[in-house]
């Protein structure tokens, strides 16, 4: 949020990024980052505009109808009202013409979750006579960095979720060996009724999926479509849960009722090198002193899928930002694949590594961590994550 207390760190990082300032837009929350940066109260249905230059106060162009919303504007901070769209327009062009102007806007879409801008709007302020520069970089730094008490509460969510995790494959094996199997849908009911009963939460899930039901990476059991987990089944859990506004955990984890197959020990192997794979090109850049884009990861990671030969089964990107507001956060994913992600995995940043192989009608494996690029390096969770298939 942008406050006194935050101005100087933001001006630094505008004129890190050779900008005269950053521009944020919004209209009806098509612009998250610009909501939370500009702290808004109540219903904002007009366009609004924060420019924050990169020496001197911050100006907020603002509709005549809503002002409360402002309240906590600071006095000595310039909020301009319009009524008519000329007098928005001009206002814009005041403060832009002829800068260097960073917006929440990525060329050629190459990285959707900072692509917030309308294209029309982009249009305005270029005929303004700005320069329109990306601010995704600066995006990472305010909007996906944890601070301490979030990464501690992380690493307890994290170890949480873990045990519940283990304990989950146990119940499903004894029930499957005492001739009564559980069913999916049961399964994930019982884990969230374990993240209520811990003070952690999730937004939905978990996933329980058994068999081919796990080739679907988004698959959700239901009490109408639930298959029993019994004995030679192959099952992948994945969960996520937080404590209150702070980041996830989010982990997958694999095992099997009875000894695993040859097959499901080939794909297994693949999938788990590939995510060590990416832990290392990560930890290595970052102790190095040497930097690494999140699509440098992903590359690493599909690397050694594709040599396993299921490089077409690897569908999705290796992992997603996590931040304190989303567990598909603001920040840099790990992703050459969907997206072309180019920004830099940078201190206080969360993500998961997650590569995995989903072969239609048959199988479907994922192995997945949460990194967090902490002072000394690269810091995992769990603290003990899987190396080999959990047998039940």
């Amino acid at each position: 949020m942008l406050t006194p207390d935050t101005i100087a760190d933001v001006q630094s990082a505008i004129a890190g990024a050779g900008a005269d300032g950053w521009l944020l837009y919004d209209f009806r929350g098509c612009n998250p980052i610009a909501q939370s940066f500009m702290r808004l109260t109540g219903m904002v249905s007009r366009r609004v505009f924060l420019w924050v230059p990169v020496q001197g106060t911050p100006v907020a162009i603002t509709h005549a109808i809503e002002q409360l919303q402002w309240s906590h504007w600071p006095a000595a901070w310039e909020r301009r009202v319009y009524a008519s769209w000329r007098t928005f327009e001009s206002d814009l062009a005041s403060l832009v013409a002829g800068k260097r102007v960073l917006m929440e806007y990525s060329p050629g879409d190459a990285v959707p979750v900072v692509d917030r801008v309308p294209a029309g709007v982009l249009e305005m302020v270029r005929a303004a006579g700005a320069e329109v520069l990306t601010s995704a970089d600066l995006v990472s730094r305010f909007f996906a960095v944890w601070t301490a008490p979030q990464l501690a509460a992380h690493l307890r969510a994290s170890e949480l979720i873990a045990r519940f995790a283990h304990e989950a494959f146990a119940r499903a094996g004894a029930a499957a060996r005492a001739g009564a199997p559980i069913h999916e849908h049961d399964l994930m009911f019982w884990l969230r009724e374990q993240f209520a009963a811990h003070g952690v939460s999730t937004d939905h899930g978990p996933n329980v999926s058994a068999g081919a039901n796990a080739a679907n990476p988004h698959y959700e059991p239901s009490a109408a479509a639930s298959r029993a987990l019994v004995m030679g089944d192959t099952i992948l859990i994945d969960l996520w849960a937080m404590e209150p506004d702070c980041p996830y955990a989010d982990q997958t984890w694999m095992g099997c009722i009875g000894e695993p197959s040859a097959r499901l020990l080939e794909v297994w192997t693949a999938v788990r090198d590939a995510r060590v794979a990416a832990e290392t090109l990560v930890r290595d850049r970052i102790t190095a002193g040497a930097p690494v884009r999140g699509a440098d990861a992903d590359d690493a990671a599909r690397a050694v899928i594709e040599r396993a030969g299921f490089g077409p089964y690897f569908t999705h990107r290796t992992g997603h930002s996590i931040d304190a507001r989303s567990i598909h956060g603001s920040g840099p994913n790990l992703d050459n694949l969907e997206t072309r992600e180019t920004r830099l995995l940078i201190p206080g940043v969360g993500f998961s590594i997650e590569p995995g192989v989903y072969i239609p009608g048959e199988i479907g494996v994922r192995s997945e961590v949460n990194g967090y690029i902490g002072e000394d390096g690269l810091l995992i969770t769990p603290q003990v994550t899987q190396h080999d298939l959990i047998v039940v």
